[in-house]
């Protein structure tokens, strides 16, 4: 059995760079990049300042929180997961290029950037425009234009290789926009004047950075008639001429000459009014700089949490359970919802204590911790039951409390 198993291994075996041929045969590719064509990129000048790092750090913490297609029980409270397409691409893979981590930060950082994405189905079960369907795979787009039950939609064709433009029906297009639009994407928002300062800091920095003496020099004549300005160009192109051909950069001058260098850091209010607008812009986010060097407590990142994360994640969860879940699915117990691990904040010292109170109150099992803080379940039954393993109780006590509502019932009965 052995040499079978490793016989028939080596014939099927294949290898990426023997088997080019196979490859080399098609006779079309598609449309070839030297770089990732379904890349997001930032638009309104958010690429060039500061601000990518904000949206981009709220875009990660919010994509770890898991988006998940489930049944509800009768209380609509969460059972179980669905085994449905819908629920793959939220939780295992959304297309071809993205993950489902990947693709939920794609739907946040263009939602922070743009003030308003589409989730567009790309391939479904049904045609989208006549029947229910279900979900295959889905992209974010840019939404171009907006008509009464449509959107034009630029959305990236993965088997062109290329973007295209779309019309997209509202009813079953997930469109979400922005909780935090008019502090972010408002025209005279906080951000927009940040960004507007911050340009003008780099132009001032350009110019200051350019090589530039800035010089003025004072001749011992008065220039007032042409002769006298001739003779004044032609003292400062000199001095231009010593500058440029020197090794070192030295000119000489006359002793009656005096010279005022103007280089020197305009005093102006530019630097504080930047300090002021971003001090405004992080509370208005719910954001601190011990939020984003990683340095805040657990308090400050709960806070920060349910103020700004909560709120983006909440918006795509519902748009999405309001476009991809038919009535007749939502009255089957079907959800969209979201779930944050609580654990991710806690430190260690502190995780032995709550793993005691959540065990001993029983409200998770000794599995359910092992697997939270990632080891690998126990095979003894008693791990997965819900009860206080402080208390000293035999089995017989246990049976013998697990067959007592079974004598009531039967003398009940009787």
């Amino acid at each position: 059995m052995e040499k079978a198993s490793i016989f028939s291994r080596m014939k099927e075996a294949w290898n990426i760079f023997t088997g080019q041929e196979t490859i080399r045969n098609r006779s079309y590719y598609g449309s070839g990049s030297s770089f990732r064509p379904d890349r997001i990129r930032l638009t309104g000048g958010n690429e060039r300042t500061i601000i990518t790092s904000v949206l981009n750090r709220i875009a990660i913490d919010c994509a770890t929180i898991d988006i998940k297609h489930v049944r509800l029980d009768d209380e609509n409270r969460y059972k179980e997961d669905m085994n449905s397409e819908l629920n793959t691409c939220l939780t295992l893979e959304a297309n071809i290029d993205q993950s489902a981590r990947a693709f939920r930060q794609d739907i946040y950082l263009s939602l922070l950037d743009e003030g308003c994405v589409a989730i567009v189905p790309v391939d479904s079960t049904k045609n989208m425009f006549k029947d229910s369907f279900d979900v295959i795979t889905m992209r974010t787009g840019k939404i171009v234009d907006w008509y009464p039950a449509e959107v034009k939609v630029q959305l990236y064709n993965d088997r062109k290789g290329k973007t295209e433009e779309v019309i997209v029906p509202k009813s079953t297009t997930a469109i979400v926009e922005n909780p935090l639009y008019a502090v972010i994407n408002e025209p005279n928002s906080v951000l927009r004047r940040l960004i507007r300062k911050l340009n003008i800091l780099d132009v001032i920095d350009e110019q200051s950075g350019a090589g530039k003496l800035d010089l003025i020099i004072q001749l011992p004549y008065v220039i007032k008639s042409e002769a006298r300005r001739q003779q004044a160009e032609k003292r400062r192109k000199d001095i231009e001429d010593q500058l440029a051909g020197s090794k070192y950069g030295i000119a000489y001058t006359d002793g009656t000459e005096h010279i005022t260098q103007l280089n020197r850091a305009v005093e102006n209010n530019l630097m504080k009014q930047i300090e002021y607008l971003t001090s405004m812009l992080y509370s208005q986010l719910g954001l601190n700089q011990q939020i984003l060097d990683g340095s805040a407590n657990e308090e400050t990142m709960l806070n920060y949490y349910n103020r700004t994360i909560e709120p983006i994640v909440s918006a795509v969860v519902d748009e999405m359970k309001r476009k991809f879940l038919t009535k007749t699915a939502r009255s089957q117990k079907q959800s969209i919802m979201s779930f944050r691990d609580p654990f991710k904040l806690v430190p260690v010292k502190e995780l032995a204590e709550i793993s005691d109170k959540m065990t001993r109150n029983e409200i998770m099992s000794s599995n359910e911790i092992r697997q939270t803080i990632g080891m690998k379940p126990s095979k003894d039954p008693a791990a997965d039951e819900l009860r206080n393993k402080n208390l000293n109780q035999s089995v017989d006590a246990l049976a013998a409390q697990t067959e007592k509502p079974e004598n009531n019932e039967e003398e009940e009965a009787k």
